[in-house]
């Protein structure tokens, strides 16, 4: 029921909390709760309930919303009448071990725990938890590489030249440009099929499309992507006269399944788009040196790169004015 609940308020579905079972005011933000009188499936309810506001960007729930709900469903399979006061290390281990055994990687599984906790320490915040419970919580250590049943994904490695040819062969026209413009730039996918005709700056010899939305906006970084002149002539195939309209009308996830169904058919090793990012990352460096790399990446801390916006503006152009 409250895994049904859960799924519904990630999905901005409205809920009757008359229809919840137990006192519906312990649901309204700000009730006083008799302490110890919380159940696990009303503390994660409330949560939810918060997150579906605070979780948001430009107006849409973000991913973590969904990581939430696959961290709490097995939370309250097993545990959801359990008082959150009678909640400790070992059910949060046996969580765990159920986490385990879905089959998620290991640092899926970490992260996953420490989600459990921080709903833990919002319920602490709120006053509905005690803050001895989320204490024994923290006592449970993360699992170590090479101790646990939970795989490890392989570490990122630059892709072989010969296998991204093959998977290119394999593909359709836009995203075979989408895989040569992450080469070309070190642009995550995402940030590429953000990508409208009015965002990008064509003013100059190289392109620039200065992003507002990204990953790490809200840390005050700055990210701007930069266009040579191969990059240009693939955007130019998408350019549209209608100036918001996206460049690349495809999902991040069906762009991925696509190499994916690639490098199924081919029997190769599975890398996702992120490591081409990562290709193009280690290529920029070992020519080009680590700076430049760097502001490619968008990897730059706030105050560095209002100290060396320009320099690095420069080198940057430098780089895609060679590499294309």
């Amino acid at each position: 029921m409250y895994g049904e609940l859960i799924a519904k308020l990630a999905s901005g579905v409205d809920i009757d909390t008359e229809k919840l079972k137990g006192d519906a005011a312990k649901l309204k933000a700000g009730a006083k709760i008799e302490p110890g009188g919380y159940t696990v499936n009303e503390l994660c309810l409330a949560f939810m309930r918060f997150a579906q506001s605070y979780y948001v960007k430009n107006g849409r729930p973000t991913e973590e919303i969904t990581c939430y709900v696959s961290a709490i469903k097995p939370l309250v399979e097993l545990y959801g009448h359990t008082l959150v006061n009678e909640f400790g290390p070992l059910m949060l281990k046996a969580v765990r071990t159920k986490y385990v055994g879905n089959g998620w990687c290991r640092k899926y599984v970490n992260k996953s725990v420490c989600r459990v906790r921080h709903l833990f320490r919002w319920g602490v915040e709120n006053e509905l938890v005690e803050a001895a419970t989320l204490q024994k919580l923290e006592a449970l250590s993360p699992l170590l590489a090479g101790r646990t049943e939970a795989h490890d994904y392989p570490a990122r490695e630059p892709i072989p030249q010969e296998q991204i040819d093959a998977v290119r062969a394999k593909l359709s026209q836009r995203n075979r440009d989408l895989l040569d413009l992450q080469l070309l730039t070190a642009a995550r996918s995402g940030e590429l099929l953000k990508l409208t005709t009015e965002m990008i700056d064509r003013s100059g010899a190289i392109w620039t499309a200065k992003l507002a939305d990204h990953k790490t906006a809200h840390h005050g970084k700055e990210r701007v992507l930069y266009f040579g002149p191969q990059a240009q002539l693939i955007l130019s195939r998408y350019l549209s006269a209608n100036p918001q309209q996206k460049l690349f009308d495809v999902r991040r996830d069906t762009y991925c399944k696509a190499i994916g169904y690639a490098l199924e058919k081919l029997k190769l090793p599975h890398w996702s788009p992120h490591w081409l990012r990562h290709t193009a990352a280690s290529r920029f460096r070992e020519e080009f040196g680590l700076e430049s790399a760097q502001v490619l990446l968008g990897h730059s801390k706030a105050d560095m790169t209002q100290l060396y916006a320009k320099k690095n503006h420069q080198a940057a152009v430098a780089v895609v004015a060679k590499v294309g």
